[in-house]
């Protein structure tokens, strides 16, 4: 294991711990709107100032893109942080919460977890080194196309200028799959993905921060990712389908008839 990773999962650690000391007096934590339906509280600061405190003990001139606080330094070496991906479900006490940790050189993702503090579920993944759950390693389901999928997705909560556009592809979806699940973190939802719980996921309107680990996960997993025009743009437009290669292909063949201008692929 990469000395980088083992100090990403040490910082996922102090953070789960942090989360799961308030989980029981969440309805007394003051919470702020940074904008229509998206959260923070000052769990989400402290959570990420732990992991940026891990992080730079170690490695004090790597830069950090991080939900809460945003961009820091500049350096080839960056990591990408969601300290609490799922705060309104965290925030509800809804056990579908988690900690996104990645580390990108130059661009490339290098290392990356998704960690579920609740269920004690750590989700790992090394740049040809595979993916693993708590050290046993992991594959996406071989499911070849959408038959019997069971898929997840994310509502486009944050711009909703998308919805119509992702109802249709909900629509086109639920008919012609096992199923689909929304249960509000992105980054478990593509662990998930990652490990075969799932078939495939598709989100529009992301951010790096939430995508980052899992896209990484899914693709050691023997996954492919991509935005919906199939490319791999998806970190810059935000819109992300990912699965293995038959199934991620029946996705974007199923998704693509309803983009339009007004929807970056």
């Amino acid at each position: 294991m990469q000395p980088t990773l083992t100090i990403a999962i040490r910082a996922a650690r102090a953070a789960g711990r942090i989360l799961l000391r308030y989980l029981d007096r969440v309805d007394q934590l003051p919470i702020q709107s940074k904008s229509q339906n998206d959260f923070v509280s000052e769990v989400d600061r402290a959570a990420e100032d732990a992991i940026i405190h891990e992080l730079r003990s170690k490695y004090p001139d790597h830069a950090i893109l991080a939900e809460e606080s945003g961009s820091q330094g500049r350096s080839d070496l960056q990591w990408v942080i969601d300290p609490l991906d799922g705060t309104t479900n965290y925030l509800h006490g809804f056990p579908q919460f988690s900690i996104s940790i990645a580390l990108r050189h130059r661009g490339r993702l290098e290392c990356g977890l998704v960690y579920d503090p609740l269920r004690e579920e750590m989700f790992t993944a090394e740049r040809g080194g595979g993916a693993q759950l708590n050290d046993r390693r992991i594959r996406v389901a071989n499911r070849s196309g959408l038959e019997g999928a069971l898929i997840g997705t994310g509502f486009p909560y944050r711009d909703q200028r998308q919805l119509d556009t992702y109802l249709a592809m909900f629509r086109t979806l639920i008919m012609n799959t096992a199923g689909l699940r929304r249960p509000g973190s992105a980054a478990l939802d593509l662990a998930y993905v990652a490990c075969g719980r799932t078939d495939g996921f598709w989100e529009l309107g992301l951010r790096e921060w939430d995508m980052a680990a899992g896209a990484l996960l899914i693709t050691e997993g023997g996954g492919t990712v991509t935005d919906l025009a199939g490319s791999d743009r998806h970190f810059q437009t935000g819109n992300i389908v990912g699965g293995n290669l038959k199934l991620h292909r029946a996705l974007l063949l199923a998704l693509q008839p309803h983009l339009s201008a007004s929807i970056p692929a």
